[in-house]
């Protein structure tokens, strides 16, 4: 059954959460840790009949694709002992580009024909990958390999995460044509670089981090223009310690979501112009991971600590109103592969997330409700 082609029966099933009476669809069930794609990357395809994850079942990482009215599963790889995979789509959902070790893979979703794209020089290590917007190349970042000097494990509890950051490792980022696999190095730079993000409707334009604890690496959220190499400063610090972090892409391409933390504790998402005009931020009292917005007046984060659910923001008249909450989480964030990650769909209707809640990362789906003042007001 652990086999690329493999098809696995539905595990999904209907919970009607305890905090909100709403029905959640639990859409995995397996004593193995499963997600979907990081929360900048679109993992749905097919015409939103399908959805990219990732799952541990049969003592390996790998690539699942499942079919969201069904829930039947196809395994789209078979990498025998991996322990870790990531990937993403092309705009046209005709391939997924698959991170394994130091390897990039084109898939093809409908052959499942694997294709060698590129290979992070020895010495490095490979990066997240995501794909420009008129689908012509993927962007990706690698980094000296500094694990033999620094105890890593960034995926486990952040460990080495300042050390490595402090170390400033020799880092570049790579255009890939998606076609033939021809890379050239874009940008380079003695700092720990991670969390490539390209634009969804701007092919010239990116987001990269200058990764690290975010009250003490020099500056987080970094713009690229892909035609001249240029970088600059997005969303600069209002006061020292501040943090900032977790960027992603409004569906629009140009405007970038963020949240972080002020000094006095108080949390807050916002939003800011790639150009660093129009920005907006609405504040919080209570800590999260992640927030997201889908561009469409909605704004969800996840809480952590003593609220353990995730809170919906709707803006109404020109303002965000919230927190309301939408379900129980109780997601424990002890590694990245059980991180929430929550993202709305497309049409802004579904929210997407991963928890943890009965002792193994699965994902699950919540329609959202029209009427915003149905959810119960969380209460901190």
């Amino acid at each position: 059954m652990c086999s690329k082609g493999a098809l696995w029966p539905s595990e999904r099933k209907t919970l009607i959460d305890r905090l909100t009476g709403l029905e959640v669809t639990q859409l995995t069930d397996y004593k193995a840790h499963s997600h979907h794609l990081y929360f900048t990357e679109n993992g749905w395809y097919d015409g939103d009949r399908r959805l990219l994850m990732v799952s541990d079942r049969g003592g390996s990482t790998n690539l699942y694709s499942l079919e969201a009215e069904s829930g039947l599963m196809m395994q789209l790889t078979d990498y025998p002992g991996n322990d870790a995979l990531d990937a993403c789509l092309l705009p046209d959902g005709s391939a997924a580009f698959v991170k394994v070790g130091r390897k990039l893979i084109r898939l093809d979703l409908r052959t499942l024909v694997e294709e060698l794209r590129y290979e992070a020089p020895e010495g490095y290590l490979l990066g997240n990958a995501s794909a420009t917007a008129d689908g012509r190349f993927i962007m990706t970042c690698v980094q000296e390999d500094l694990s033999r000097r620094i105890r890593l494990d960034l995926g486990n509890g952040y460990v080495g995460h300042r050390e490595l950051m402090e170390a400033a490792p020799h880092s570049m980022i790579v255009r890939i044509d998606a076609h033939t696999g021809g890379a050239v190095k874009v940008y380079e730079a003695n700092r720990f670089i991670t969390h490539i993000n390209t634009s969804p409707k701007e092919p010239w334009l990116m987001t990269f981090c200058h990764e690290g604890p975010w009250h003490l690496v020099d500056h987080r959220i970094w713009g690229l223009d892909l035609r001249t190499g240029e970088a600059w400063k997005i969303r600069e610090r209002l006061e020292p310690g501040e943090k900032v972090g977790h960027e992603f892409f409004y569906p629009d391409g140009v405007t970038v979501g963020y949240h972080g933390f002020r000094v006095d504790g108080t949390n807050f998402f916002g939003s800011i112009r790639y150009d660093n005009t129009g920005m907006e931020e609405t504040e919080f009292g209570f800590d999260t991971w992640h927030g997201y917005a889908d561009g469409l007046g909605q704004a969800v984060v996840d809480g952590k600590g003593a609220v353990k659910s995730l809170s919906l923001w709707r803006k109404i008249d020109g303002v965000y109103e919230g927190p309301r909450i939408l379900c129980e989480l109780r997601c424990s964030f002890h590694s990245q592969k059980v991180h929430a990650h929550p993202r709305f769909t497309a049409d802004g209707k579904r929210l997407l997330f991963t928890s943890d809640k009965n002792g193994y990362g699965n994902l699950y789906v919540i329609d959202i409700p029209e009427d915003f003042h149905s959810l119960p007001p969380l209460d901190i």
